[in-house]
């Protein structure tokens, strides 16, 4: 597979990263990108479950892009799971890969709410599997 994004190289044949549906016809992009706080709704028994300690997050995001649903079955096949999902089940919020002892891949931007006196659950796992 060639696997490729649609924000850098728009001819890709295998965008695995794509425009969202409601980015495609969009020329003026000024304040138009999926922006502010979103519902990530986690699926039991995942780390990233174990990492928030909840059933949903909200999380700030800053992007046009996702991962394309014409891959989420070959994604999946290969191992990874789909972690975290829009509440309507049609962006891909978050994944991972269990067999590896930490690897979360995440839409949003934890950094955004990271504190040194609060650390996020994502770099607080991070930092312990790295430890550990």
């Amino acid at each position: 597979m060639d696997a490729d994004s649609r924000e850098f190289r728009p001819d890709g044949k295998e965008c695995v990263i794509d425009l969202m549906d409601e980015q495609r016809n969009i020329v003026a992009k000024g304040g138009t990108m999926r922006l502010g706080a979103y519902r990530c709704e986690i699926l039991p028994g995942t780390l990233l479950h174990k990492l928030y300690g909840q059933d949903s997050v909200l999380e700030r995001h800053r992007h046009r892009y996702e991962v394309s649903p014409l891959f989420r079955g070959r994604i999946a096949a290969s191992g990874i799971v789909f972690s975290g999902m829009s509440p309507d089940g049609k962006l891909v919020e978050a994944m991972e890969n269990p067999s590896c002892r930490f690897f979360v891949a995440v839409q949003s931007h934890p950094e955004f709410k990271s504190r040194p006196n609060r650390v996020h659950p994502l770099f607080d796992g991070f930092i312990k599997a790295a430890l550990g």
